[in-house]
């Protein structure tokens, strides 16, 4: 690890950004550290950067080989325009040594303790700002600039960082260390700051958002911090992701039944509902218990879009298993659902475990759920088919300039389904983003077509 650029020369720095919501909003504070130095010109084109940042992800296999392939991808463009390559995020925290051992061209590395570090490591003055020995604890960065990287019709808010929950085939608390929650005060300053600078929609993110507060004794705490910031900014949507089905709190969706303002939309990966995998997993819940906590929610929240995400092929599913939890997902008719095979991660309890199916079964499973899935959601969004809803347009459409994009309130950023417009697009703003009202004419399993009316 020894490219240092030229004392003195300008250095432009791309980043590429892999992972969840959480790990985007390190990147975009390593930015702000960046763009604060006047020998730093950030570029959008690779191909003009002469240091190029990966921050990965290492949540699951598929994740730490997209890290990896991209790593090696930019590490073959050393000394012919790259000059230096860092790496940061999840995968530097847990395969530092690893990664230094494999792939020689990394020329720093910079953990989740030591994002401000991130100049001098652009810059050759440091070329390790991760321990060798990691930490199991990671900083909570507040009052720090941010460089929004993906425009203004939303931003996330991280409120906490690190996970406390026990599931047995989970490696984040390796990674991130345990729950700590971010002050109520600098949560407010952060949004603020956000609403200044553009942003239309704040979606508030953490491992165990619905956690929210717990580690400092606020009762109520997630409740109480969207009162708050309803009260103390204007964001015409506000959105939290990521519900853990041990810690919700009933007053988060009384307040969502009757505010407006607040998304009726609840993201809570439940993992499966089989009593057998779910004690395996250490997970709270039983399927009884998770068809009354539906059935209350939407209760609570009529409008309320449900997403969730389950996991097949954990060690110990059998078919029977698979079998209750095909039937659960038939019953709950989620709007929107991922499934994902099981990934086996070192370290956790669950590589230990026995009786692990096969990766065919595993793949045959989650493509039966996905199957089912696909037909429910085309139902979920033909009824929405002749009505007239809120939404936000974004852009031009990635596949064609004839349609505009966006999102209505219950279709989360990057996770779910678009809306895709191509009437009435006279009626919109010259400046996108913009809210508008749009009238859908048309359904598919994942996407909605709508006009501007």
């Amino acid at each position: 690890m020894s490219a240092v650029l030229p004392e003195k020369s300008v250095r432009r720095v791309g980043m590429i950004s892999l992972g969840c919501p959480k790990n985007l909003v390190d990147a975009e504070i390593m930015l702000g550290q960046l763009q604060a130095d006047e020998d730093v010109v950030i570029t959008n084109d690779l191909e003009e950067a002469d240091v190029v940042i990966v921050n990965t992800c290492g949540f699951i296999d598929a994740a730490k080989q997209e890290s990896i392939d991209t790593i090696l991808e930019i590490a073959e463009k050393k000394g012919r325009g790259v000059e230096r390559l860092i790496v940061t995020g999840c995968m530097v925290q847990k395969y530092r040594t690893d990664l230094q051992q494999s792939i020689p061209e990394i020329d720093a590395f910079v953990g989740l303790d030591h994002l401000e570090k991130i100049t001098e490591a652009v810059t050759g003055v440091v070329d390790d700002a991760a321990p060798v020995r990691r930490k199991m604890s990671v900083r909570l960065y507040e009052d720090l600039p941010r460089v929004l990287t993906q425009g203004t019709a939303h931003a996330y808010l991280k409120v906490s960082e690190g996970c406390s929950n026990p599931c047995t085939f989970c490696a984040i608390p390796q990674m991130r260390g345990k729950f700590r929650s971010r002050a109520v005060e600098s949560l407010v300053r952060e949004a603020q700051s956000l609403q200044n600078a553009g942003v239309m929609e704040l979606n508030l993110v953490a491992q165990d958002t619905t956690r929210y507060g717990e580690d400092l004794g606020y009762a109520n705490g997630l409740t109480n911090l969207v009162e708050t910031l309803l009260r103390e900014t204007d964001f015409r949507w506000i959105r939290f992701l990521y519900a853990y089905p041990g810690s919700l709190d009933w007053s988060l969706f009384e307040l969502m039944g009757r505010e407006p303002r607040f998304a009726s939309y609840c993201d809570i990966p439940l993992q499966h509902v089989s009593a057998n995998v779910l004690q395996r997993m250490r997970r709270p819940g039983s399927p009884k218990e998770y068809r009354e906590m539906i059935t209350r929610m939407r209760a609570l929240v009529p409008d309320l879009t449900l997403r969730t995400t389950f996991i097949t092929g954990h060690p110990g599913e059998t078919a029977k298993d698979f079998g209750e939890l095909y039937d659960f997902v038939e019953w709950a008719q989620f709007d929107n659902m991922g499934a994902f095979v099981y990934s086996q991660e070192d370290s956790t309890l669950a590589a230990r475990m026995t009786d692990t199916p096969s990766r065919k079964t595993a793949e045959r499973r989650r493509a039966k759920l996905m199957e089912l899935q696909q037909k429910i959601a085309l139902s979920r969004n033909e009824q929405r088919v002749g009505k007239t809803f809120d939404a936000i347009v974004t852009g031009v459409c990635d596949e064609t300039e004839h349609l505009l994009e966006g999102r209505l309130i219950g279709q989360a950023p990057e996770i779910d389904g678009r809306l895709l417009i191509n009437d009435g697009i006279d009626l919109l703003p010259k400046n996108l983003p913009a809210f508008a009202r749009v009238a859908i004419t048309d359904a598919h399993p994942y996407d909605v077509v709508g006009a501007v009316v």
